[in-house]
């Protein structure tokens, strides 16, 4: 009995061994951790450091001085942000995939729009025309509005960051099998009760780890504070001014590890809820196509909130676009090129620099994504929990820290039981004249919402479906390639584009390891705004939005033509 009994016990219960894990499965694995160990782990590793030291002890102990203040703003903003920015994600996402209507392509890259250009150009446009001397606040209607503070902030980043939510949400309206709609309406279900009681729980895993980006987003920018902030403190300016200001590197580590805390208490709410509310909405290719909602119940609100939202962005970027044509916006509108010749003289190397970076830096974390969820979800559902959370931490980490991170971690070889197992990767001297460092900043940046896009996608997928050619003798990497992908191509676009979009227009996340030899846009454009030059900076701005679109589309025209040839 003692022997059947062990036999029973290292086999499982029911006297069968459990299946092994395929080579594939730990090369990946390790491949992943590794990759993870030098876009994140050293990095995090030298801050705890900096942050443990007296100094840096000392910081954390001053973030909860007068009442907390600069903590609570912090989070009142990013708790705005959040809410707000997932709304109108949501929003766009459900017209554009669910109402007929003139113009729906068009909403979509306007919906993008946002994204796709340095959010501090969109607050100095925002400024231009809402502030006290604003082309339509006092041109139009005589008024003098203060939108400096969190009024201000809030509305810069809802703008900047709902396309995060739109690309995740819409990835997962389009997956959902139409045949749930049916069935609602078989019922007798409205539409306006289909959208609350089967539409929006479908979705609400997207829904809330797009929140979840959204509000770590919302604490720990930090162009906008500096540009529309105002008397509004936040810990991420705090942490910038302690670098700038008083190089207090130490003091800076400090107060990052206080904005972590509210970053990762969400992101934990955010997947207690998910392993709650786990949903299957793909068994296969969904069969029949979706019926538009034609419901004047649905269709007025949304499409409301939707052409409201559509003005206001229009507005925004016409007033950026028109501003690099004009001597001063506002002041002197007398037609102009001699924006785009400055940027031409001076910031050709520039735009060179920066598109192949993120040409390298796009895919790689594309690919890492889909190596975490495909480890998380199918595989190592345990370990990938810890997985999922270290990769999250590319947008956990406020950007300013991250740089100031990796330059404490690659401004030096490093080195590993006495032994230099990687050069210099960051600075004037460092390897490729820092362009490496930076380009990992932009692989850990790119990651998490293409990590979350290929999680949500992956857990919409039956397991059968791959089950089935597993049995056939597909190896796992081969049932990924031929079998999942095809069913997952939005997630895909979601990682590639937020991959593309966040490389080309980040600026806080590499601000302390840019080098005269490895110029990039978007510090350039900081240059410009800092010197009180908006000409130049929306000249440049402008330019940065084309170059982010031709991207785009041809990222796009590639996944479609590669998705149609593998059907």
């Amino acid at each position: 009995m003692t022997v059947i009994s062990s036999r029973s016990k290292i086999m499982g219960g029911n006297g069968r061994r459990g299946p092994r894990k395929s080579p594939s499965v730990w090369v990946t694995l390790v491949g992943v951790i590794a990759v993870l160990m030098l876009v994140l782990g050293l990095p995090v590793y030298k801050l705890f450091v900096a942050a443990l030291s007296e100094e840096g002890r000392s910081a954390m102990v001053g973030a909860f001085s007068n009442g907390g203040e600069t903590l609570i703003n912090s989070i009142v903003l990013g708790l705005l942000v959040g809410v707000l920015g997932t709304f109108i994600g949501f929003v766009c996402a459900y017209a554009e995939t669910f109402i007929q209507f003139p113009g729906r392509k068009a909403l979509h890259w306007l919906t993008l729009l946002p994204t796709i250009s340095p959010p501090f150009a969109a607050s100095t446009a925002i400024i231009t025309l809402f502030g006290k001397r604003g082309m339509i606040t006092n041109g139009l209607f005589g008024l003098e509005v203060n939108i400096y503070g969190l009024s201000g902030l809030v509305i810069v980043l809802t703008m900047t960051f709902a396309p995060v939510a739109y690309l995740n949400i819409k990835g997962m309206f389009e997956n959902i099998d139409p045949s749930l709609f049916e069935a609602a309406s078989s019922l007798g279900a409205s539409q306006l009760r289909t959208l609350i009681r089967v539409t929006i729980p479908m979705v609400m895993p997207a829904m809330l780890s797009s929140f979840l980006v959204l509000f770590v987003e919302g604490i720990a920018d930090l162009a906008n504070p500096l540009v529309i902030g105002g008397d509004y403190r936040v810990l991420a300016s705090q942490i910038y001014f302690a670098v700038a200001g008083s190089g207090n590197i130490a003091g800076a580590a400090g107060v990052a590890i206080v904005l972590l805390v509210p970053a990762l208490s969400v992101f934990l709410v955010q997947k207690y809820w998910a392993s709650k509310k786990s949903v299957v909405t793909v068994t296969g290719k969904p069969t029949g196509s979706l019926k538009p909602v034609t419901s004047k119940a649905v269709v007025v609100p949304i499409m409301t909130v939707v052409t409201l939202w559509t003005l206001f962005v229009v507005s925004i970027y016409v007033t950026l676009f028109i501003g690099g044509f004009v001597k001063i916006l506002g002041v002197d509108n007398t037609f102009t090129w001699e924006h785009f010749r400055f940027v031409r003289r001076l910031g050709s190397d520039a735009i060179i620099t920066t598109l192949t970076m993120t040409l390298i830096a796009a895919p790689l974390a594309a690919l890492l994504a889909l190596a975490i969820g495909w480890l998380v979800v199918r595989h190592l559902p345990r370990f990938g929990k810890i997985l999922d959370l270290w990769g999250m931490l590319g947008v956990a980490i406020p950007g300013t820290v991250l740089g100031l991170g990796f330059a404490l971690a690659y401004s030096q070889p490093t080195v590993l039981f006495g032994v230099n197992i990687l050069p210099a990767l960051a600075g004037g001297l460092a390897v490729g004249n820092g362009a490496i460092a930076i380009i990992m900043v932009f692989v850990a940046r790119g990651n998490p919402t293409g990590q979350q896009a290929f999680i949500s996608a992956f857990k919409q997928i039956n397991p059968q479906v791959e089950e089935a050619a597993t049995s056939l003798g597909a190896n796992p990497l081969t049932v990924v390639r031929k079998v999942t992908l095809p069913l997952m191509s939005s997630a895909v676009v979601t990682a590639i584009t937020y991959g593309i979009t966040k490389s080309m227009t980040t600026i806080t996340a590499i601000i302390f390891i840019t080098t005269p030899q490895t110029k990039v846009m978007t510090s350039q454009i900081l240059d410009e705004v800092d010197a009180g030059r908006f000409g130049n900076a929306f000249a440049y701005s402008s330019l940065l939005i084309v170059l982010v679109l031709i991207v785009l589309g041809i990222a796009n025209i590639f996944l479609t033509r590669l998705n149609q040839s593998k059907r």
